[in-house]
């Protein structure tokens, strides 16, 4: 049988190049990292005027005007006192004055202290210097005469005339005292106002980061869809449409250029087969066995799209892997700043784990977490003192707890409920020597649980705040931690039909509380 002669070569495919696929993911990676740098750094700056505004706030206008406040009270006590001196000549009265005198002083100069720092401090200085201007005269003209006079002419150097003095003087002491405070009343509100919205900032702006986050990974799931899921789709389609029968069927897809270009060397591939086969039967056996070949071969392009889609997150892992090997491999040949540069990849790379893992955490509870069953509350608390041995032996800490009941729930989230509550007792601790103590009562259906703690407390204005995710009430460097902690207890006490609050009774140290069903009827 006579050799067919060869076919001239492919040509390439016709048309614009077009992107390749790893030009689509570059470009849609960097978009969204162009957006949460954006995002990142616009919270960023928020924060940063937000806490200058709370410290102005916090350290200088409320201070200034507690000062002002005790000029106030101390000026009142050297007026009934000098009266009182006026009226009985009785020397406590005159020491209590003088006390006055000396309060006044002192008050005085910490309000002056703190004037460079606040903001309009040349008027607050001004009507601090009317007010000093006028307790002297009221002083001078009233009560240092009162003093003068009482040694030599008793009761009588009270009199109409020095009681007319005092109230004309003390008239203008209490008018710059007025103005005073309400000075730094409005600049207490202003500083309270500009904390306020700096935090409704952060708020719209985290919310805003969140929606381009989900923005960005819809986008990028769009162009996954579009450039590569969406191409191999119409090319298995086309391919499953020849491998039927249909040979005339033109193969072909427009993105990326690698699956463009592929589907050109397949269609013409088709092209020459379907020549073949319709030139010789010989042509045909050899279209039958190509065309199993092409079968065998969408099956591998199939493998290779599922593949390829699970690998590209592979640079993702490995970001926070090799920096850490760099950091082990290399810290001692690179400099301060290449060092610290690692420190600050490895830190957040380390703290967005943690972030993703209690997140994790956060999505399980009620969904990974099987159904409610009688558990002993001490098998869980143990099982959480156990986790936190290392924690508790480093605080130096001390857990004691009531004789704890049956409940019934999840033993794992039981577990991860004490543990998330001790391990905050310890880490929010005082000076002293952390003390928990968990303790339960009965109340109809459900046990009243408690965890009682001698840390620094919380204030009871927080008390709905800090149940929220990703609320904290402190620095980062100060306390570290995700701000999951008491939203994922919030989360697992409702999810066993409970619910979990702050105690704001008195006392130092925080009390939380919260319920669980209780196994059986309660007693009578």
């Amino acid at each position: 049988m006579m050799k067919p002669e060869p076919l001239a070569p492919l040509a390439p495919p016709a048309g614009r190049r077009g992107l390749r696929l790893a030009r689509w993911f570059a470009l849609a990676g960097t978009g969204s990292a162009f957006v949460f740098v954006l995002g990142v750094t616009a919270i960023l700056l928020t924060l940063s005027t937000t806490r200058e505004a709370r410290e102005t706030l916090v350290d200088v206008i409320d201070p200034a005007t507690l000062h002002t406040l005790e000029i106030s009270t101390a000026l009142q006590a050297q007026e009934g006192a000098i009266r009182a001196y006026g009226l009985t000549t009785d020397q406590q009265y005159l020491t209590a004055y003088r006390q006055g005198v000396s309060a006044e002083q002192t008050a005085t100069a910490a309000l002056t202290a703190l004037i460079p720092r606040l903001p309009e401090a040349p008027a607050v200085r001004a009507g601090l210097d009317r007010l000093t201007a006028a307790s002297t005269e009221w002083r001078r003209d009233y009560a240092d005469q009162i003093v003068e006079a009482v040694p030599a002419t008793g009761t009588r150097a009270l009199n109409r005339d020095t009681a007319k003095v005092n109230v004309e003087r003390f008239a203008r002491v209490r008018a710059a005292l007025d103005a005073q405070q309400h000075q730094l009343n409005r600049l207490h509100d202003i500083g309270r106002d500009r904390l306020y919205n700096g935090w409704n900032t952060i708020y719209a702006a985290v919310g805003a980061l969140v929606a381009a986050v989900v923005a960005a990974v819809i986008g990028c799931a769009l162009i996954v869809r579009r450039v590569v899921v969406g191409p191999v789709e119409r090319l298995a389609g086309q391919v499953r449409t020849v491998a039927a029968g249909d040979f005339d069927h033109k193969l072909g897809v427009d993105r990326p250029y690698e699956l463009r270009e592929l589907s050109g060397h397949v269609d013409g591939m088709r092209r020459r087969i379907v020549a073949e086969w319709r030139a010789a039967v010989e042509t045909r056996r050899q279209l039958s066995d190509q065309t199993r070949e092409l079968t065998r071969s969408n099956g591998e392009l199939e493998q290779f799209a599922y593949v390829a889609s699970h690998d590209l997150q592979e640079p993702l892992r490995k970001v926070a892997s090799f920096t850490q090997l760099l950091e082990q491999r290399y810290g001692d040949q690179l400099d301060d700043r290449a060092r610290q540069y690692i420190a600050f990849a490895v830190d957040g790379a380390k703290r967005m784990q943690l972030l993703i893992n209690d997140l994790l955490d956060f999505s399980r509870v009620g969904r990974v977490g099987g159904d409610l069953h009688p558990v002993r509350a001490a098998d869980a608390l143990e099982a959480a003192l156990h986790n936190l041995d290392a924690l508790l032996s480093d605080g130096g800490a001390a857990v004691t707890h009531d004789d704890l009941p049956e409940v019934l729930g999840n033993g794992p989230l039981l577990t991860q409920l004490f543990q998330n509550l001790v391990a905050n007792a310890v880490k929010f601790r005082s000076a002293d020597p952390p003390r928990v103590h968990i303790g339960v009562r009965r109340d109809g259906a459900m046990w009243e649980f408690s965890c009682a703690d001698n840390g620094i407390g919380v204030h009871p204005r927080y008390a709905d705040r800090i149940f929220l995710i990703f609320q904290r009430l402190h620095p980062r460097d100060v306390y570290p931690g995700s701000g999951i902690g008491l939203a994922l207890c919030r989360k697992i006490v409702e999810y066993h039909g409970g619910r979990i609050w702050l105690d704001s009774g008195e006392g130092p140290g925080a009390t939380f509380r919260w319920t669980l069903p209780a196994v059986g009827e309660p007693d009578a």
